[in-house]
């Protein structure tokens, strides 16, 4: 049975690898954590929010002329449709109730591609909680209708300017302002990583996706299993919710497509899973791109929020022991994906969102297998990217 133990680790990775100033606040949250989690009030305010703010459930929408072309029973389920225009809202939503409870003042956060900074703001404006997003001085210029966003909602964008200035620098820097405010502040870690108890919250959390996944596929297909469920990997929170409640399901196949940059052996990559090996990174034992002597190798992608040199110890869990099957996609094959995806369904996804479209091209399954991908993000943050590539995939 894959499931988290009581020190927080699937499997060999996970845990909590922190500084001592730091081990009274994650002490404390793991401690909140898994008492709101069992109340009712918490989870009655929770799930509200998510119904009547964020517009929850989201549809499970049948692909029809992606299932004709592939030959499968293609379903995209649309968190782009979800309030702030991805699944990262279902996280803050729950974090930022879990810091009132805490009595918290301040909120911090960390962002590649801006979503999760979005959404971070949008619920400190909701609950009147002063914000700050550390933000790669590199993903502030390529991501700036986000940065224009969370600044328009009220929060303070601070770049990181450090290392390779995207999301690994921003954590960093979220990291270390973290150990500096470590009673009044609340760190919400967008995604599966960072020290125990944060992977495990963040998956349940976002395991409203594949819980709404299991009736929805029921009411269209007469059963709540999909043969195969697709999501992009970055640190992996959107693959988390996707993933949930198939865990233990081992019928269902749990695709998790990586940015593979400019190709796996390039040196210019974020395949992980690839290149990766067991080391410590952000508070977690997980898998990550490291030199032997454990110095981080610089990640790349095209896209913000997969430029990072490790993976969510769920994840690392899922692929090394052989339960996820992971497959990298080049920004080549994500960008074609995304004009495509555009013009075969009239939706324009994300650029992470688009790698897990393009393992459509790498997987063998059977004729009328039903397939979901996890819709992640729309893409009107990356317009300026499309636009800049345009005539080179318009031709």
């Amino acid at each position: 049975m894959i499931a988290i133990d009581s020190r927080g680790y699937y499997g060999e990775f996970g845990g909590a690898y922190i500084p001592e100033m730091l081990h009274p606040n994650v002490e404390e949250l793991r401690r909140a954590y898994s008492e709101v989690w069992k109340d009712e009030a918490f989870q009655k305010e929770f799930r509200a929010l998510l119904k009547d703010y964020v517009g929850r459930p989201t549809p499970l929408y049948f692909a029809e002329r992606l299932s004709e072309k592939y030959g499968a029973q293609i379903y995209l389920k649309r968190e782009d449709l979800c309030h702030t225009g991805a699944h990262k809202v279902n996280n803050t939503i729950g974090q930022i109730l879990l810091a009132k409870r805490l009595h918290k003042k301040f909120i911090i956060a960390e962002t590649g591609a801006g979503q999760h900074g979005v959404a971070t703001a949008t619920v400190c404006a909701l609950m009147g909680m002063p914000c700050i997003v550390y933000m790669g001085e590199i993903d502030i210029e390529r991501q700036a209708p986000n940065v224009a966003r969370m600044r328009m909602l009220g929060a303070e964008v601070r770049p990181a300017t450090s290392g390779s200035k995207t999301l690994k620098d921003a954590t960093n820097e979220a990291i270390r302002h973290w150990i500096n405010h470590p009673t009044d502040t609340h760190y919400i870690i967008g995604s599966v990583v960072g020290p125990h108890p944060y992977p495990d919250m963040v998956a349940r959390f976002q395991s409203v996706i594949s819980e709404e996944m299991m009736w929805q596929l029921e009411e269209k297909t007469g059963r709540p299993d999909p043969d195969i469920t697709i999501a992009c990997v970055g640190g992996g929170s959107n693959a988390a919710g996707t993933f949930y409640h198939y865990l233990n399901r081992r019928h269902v196949r749990l695709i998790a497509v990586e940015a593979a940059g400019l190709g796996v052996d390039s040196g210019e990559s974020a395949a992980t899973s690839v290149l990766g090996t067991k080391g410590v990174i952000h508070g977690s034992r997980t898998l990550l791109m490291q030199t032997p002597d454990g110095q981080i190798v610089e990640p790349y992608s095209i896209s913000a929020g997969l430029d990072y040199p490790g993976i969510g110890p769920l994840h690392a869990h899922l692929i090394n022991s052989g339960r996820a099957e992971a497959i990298s996609v080049t920004d080549d094959e994500a960008m074609q994906w995304a004009y495509y995806l555009s013009r075969m369904e009239g939706i324009i996804p994300a650029l992470e969102t688009a790698h897990a479209f393009a393992a459509l091209d790498k997987l063998e399954y059977k004729k009328d297998d039903v397939i979901v991908i996890n819709l992640s993000g729309r893409g009107d943050k990356d317009l300026n990217t499309f636009i800049k590539h345009y005539d080179q995939y318009n031709k």
